[in-house]
């Protein structure tokens, strides 16, 4: 059974000296030279047009577990989750588990020593189930319900962020006497950030947070600290999703540094956290640019111990939230062409078994990707522009726009698409009834199922009555 798509723009460079998630050249190795970024760091041709992942080939992998395929680079995830914390070695680093969460997911980032960012009773119930430590969890979400409250505190989960007035009666009301929840307060910044308008949650006029124009941060801190069962341990702000450069986080801390002088005048109390979020960009096509945590780190600390000097802070303990930034360079994902078709106008189109239930981004922000045919020989094949399109019932079912493929792409053949693990599965919906594609973990060679297709019997299995 097959099932859905992933969406790019045309086919990746091949640069002799490729950047790894920490900035250093990815070596090659024997199955040949490493593809670069936007690619998982262990990418590397194979025989007959194959392409490895963590050393296992993805037409091998398609044949074993069907398309639309997931391949999930657990070396990479962990590779990235280091760099993190190589670069802010005293911040707290959490996973942002909306990108993508799995158990294994869960169980890697937990090894690595990062905490977790959760939105939902879903994410906090199975990475508790996976065996993640609660106190290194964060909950937040503008809409949290009463339940997942309750969960969050029956389960002791290290932090919580408050988004809205009523959550601080609510949070207070669930109070343990010996066991004051910390919390953080979630800030607008007035910041607008990230590469579409639907993802830029730093500016005035959305739904995230409290303002600090017009004091609505102020009031927030007022009724906290009035709850002896609540502690305030800092300030949250997120500015928006792929962003590419530090200044809109430096003008998010000059903002941030200054709400936090004046709660120390007004209640004569320093908070000792400032959560930045994440929203750090990556490279979707080899032209892109991102945004890598050496250079965040270079861009944010100083700036942020510089501000706190001038109003007389002490520096508080920085927070951040990468998810896309280690998710999505990790996987990669296989379709199957299903179709070819070349129109009167000059137009080609190839049709995959994938397509915006799985990876929705490009209908819903026009993201672009790169893609390139795998398993069959392609040195000295004529090349033309195609859009790579979803087997869905809409137009905009558009994966990839003028993907520069073989003239002779036919039936049968295998495209795969980088950057894959952030906000395509994590997003993947049911529609047609098209079932969600597996995720396979790689690693030294070897695959093994993570998830398994969702079949017809999945959706049937939900219906209890007619």
């Amino acid at each position: 059974m097959t099932t859905t798509a992933a969406a790019a723009t045309s086919a990746p460079s091949d640069p002799s000296t490729p950047a790894s998630p920490s900035g250093a050249s990815a070596p090659s190795g024997p199955a040949g030279r490493a593809l670069g970024s936007p690619w998982p760091a262990s990418a590397r041709p194979g025989a007959a047009g194959e392409l490895l992942i963590g050393g296992v080939g993805l037409a091998e992998a398609a044949d074993r577990f069907g398309t639309p395929l997931y391949v999930l680079d657990e070396d990479e995830v962990r590779a990235r989750a280091r760099a993190y914390r190589r670069a802010l070695p005293k911040a707290d680093v959490l996973y942002a588990a909306k990108a993508f969460l799995c158990s294994a997911m869960a169980g890697w980032i937990a090894e690595e020593g990062l905490g977790l960012d959760v939105c939902s009773a879903g994410e906090l119930r199975l990475a508790t189930a996976a065996g993640f430590p609660p106190e290194r969890i964060l909950l937040h979400g503008n809409a949290k319900t009463p339940e997942e409250l309750r969960l969050a505190r029956r389960l002791r989960v290290g932090r919580i962020v408050v988004d809205s007035l009523s959550e601080i009666p609510r949070l207070a009301a669930l109070a343990v006497a010996d066991a004051p929840q910390r919390v953080l307060v979630r800030v607008v910044p007035g910041v607008a950030a990230g590469h579409h308008s639907a993802v830029r949650t730093g500016v005035d006029g959305q739904k995230f947070g409290f303002r600090i124009a017009g004091g609505d941060a102020a009031e927030a801190v007022d009724r906290i600290l009035a709850q002896p069962g609540l502690e305030l341990t800092g300030l949250h702000c997120h500015l928006g999703s792929q962003i590419t450069d530090t200044t809109p986080y430096r003008t998010a801390l000059d903002r941030l540094v200054e709400l936090l002088a004046d709660l120390r005048d007004r209640h004569g109390v320093e908070l000792p956290e400032l959560d930045l979020g994440g929203g750090h960009g990556v490279r979707y096509r080899a032209q892109d640019e991102e945004l890598g945590p050496d250079r965040f780190a270079a861009g944010t600390t100083a700036h942020l111990a510089a501000r706190c000097a001038e109003h007389g802070l002490a520096v508080p303990r920085l927070l951040v939230e990468p998810g896309r930034a280690v998710a999505a360079p990790a996987a990669v994902a296989v379709y199957r062409v299903l179709a070819v078709k070349h129109t009167a106008d000059g137009r080609a189109f190839a049709a995959v078994d994938g397509g915006m239930s799985d990876n929705p981004r490009p209908a819903l922000y026009g993201a672009a990707y790169d893609v390139r045919p795998v398993g069959r020989p392609t040195a000295g094949t004529t090349t033309g522009a195609f859009d790579v399109v979803g087997r869905h019932c809409e137009a905009g079912d558009v994966l990839v726009r003028g993907a520069r493929l073989p003239a002779d792409l036919r039936p049968g053949d295998l495209l795969a698409v980088p950057a894959a693990g952030a906000y395509q599965l994590s997003m993947a919906s049911g529609y047609n009834l098209v079932g969600r594609p597996p995720v396979v973990a790689v690693r030294d060679g070897r695959a093994r199922l993570l998830i398994r297709r969702e079949t017809i019997e999945d959706f049937r299995a939900r219906e209890v009555g007619r």
